[in-house]
């Protein structure tokens, strides 16, 4: 079943199933449009648990509304093309104000079954309803189905926190041996790793329907504003030609935040460092000349982004 699985997509085989199921279920019961069922769980099997309860739920609303402005309309004005489009001319509207865009089409669909057989009984509404409610019904079932992503979330966070490293020790190489930031192919898997993980931390929540935020989507919202800033402070590099005392313990320092991501430092020995080296930074001497009051100011503003990167994840007390 899983090489099934991997080779049609899960999604896939979900709805190949389900349909098939609703159709049987359908014409068991001698439901008259039966097919319809199979079609309303194509429609219903979606990417994650609470996506298709929230739109079950929409749908079985949509059609009680549908199938009343039907029966209305049809005693009314009578079984015609103008009455479908009458039908249509209220149905719409209410629809899109009650926020039931996705159920227009399907349950649109099921009124025109009552044109069709000329027929609004009780037993004709119930039929409409009953494709509806299995339809929905299965498809809601089925994506309790759902793979388990706190695996993929837990290798992805490991990759990300990899990458961080990875890049703040070739930041503190660049400051030590002032050669440009070779960090380009780094940058860009970490950003699609973040972007691929918080796909990952919203859907593992739907999944598990649990209402505000999960642990995950924290901290892949921490990791994505620490790779802003990482990002933005890739400019300074540029402006960087000469290397000083100061350098040595900015790079020093870029090294120790980039440990932290590998485990061995812990957030106060960051946060002592940071105070040690600007009581440092005030007791030496003033720059020289211009270009090293350049290069000095730029250090320090690159300091004052990386203490703002620890900052963000709350190493500080």
């Amino acid at each position: 079943m899983k090489t099934v699985s991997r080779y049609l997509g899960q999604r896939t085989l979900k709805t190949a199933i389900g349909a098939a199921i609703a159709i049987f279920i359908s014409f068991s019961i001698g439901l008259s449009y039966g097919v319809n069922s199979g079609i309303i769980v194509i429609l219903s099997v979606q990417s994650t648990k609470k996506k298709s309860r929230d739109l079950a739920i929409m749908r079985i609303g949509s059609t009680v509304l549908a199938l009343t402005i039907g029966k209305l309309v049809f005693t009314l004005v009578g079984f015609s093309s103008i009455a479908f489009g009458v039908y249509l001319l209220f149905f719409i509207p209410i629809a899109s104000r009650l926020k039931f865009h996705d159920g227009i089409v399907p349950c649109s669909v099921l009124v025109s079954h009552l044109l069709a057989a000329k027929s609004v009984t009780f037993a004709m509404l119930g039929n409409e309803m009953m494709q509806m409610l299995i339809g929905a019904g299965i498809g809601f079932i089925l994506n309790f189905f759902m793979p388990n992503l706190e695996k993929q979330l837990t290798e992805d966070m490991r990759r990300i926190d990899e990458l961080f490293h990875q890049v703040l020790h070739t930041m503190a190489e660049s400051l030590r041996n002032k050669t440009p930031l070779q960090a380009d192919s780094l940058f860009a898997e970490l950003a699609s790793t973040l972007k691929a993980s918080q796909n990952s931390a919203l859907a593992d929540a739907e999944n598990k329907m649990i209402p505000g935020r999960t642990q995950y989507m924290d901290v892949v919202e921490i990791r994505s504003l620490q790779y802003e800033i990482m990002h933005y402070m890739k400019r300074y590099f540029s402006r960087l030609s000469q290397t000083y005392e100061q350098t040595e313990m900015v790079a020093f320092l870029t090294d120790q935040v980039a440990d932290h991501f590998n485990g061995p430092v812990v957030g106060d020995d960051v946060v002592k460092s940071f105070k040690e080296f600007r009581n440092s930074f005030k007791s030496m001497d003033l720059p020289a000349s211009r270009t090293e009051f350049e290069n000095r100011a730029t250090l320090y503003e690159f300091l004052n982004d990386l203490e703002h990167f620890i900052d963000v994840e709350g190493i500080r007390a």
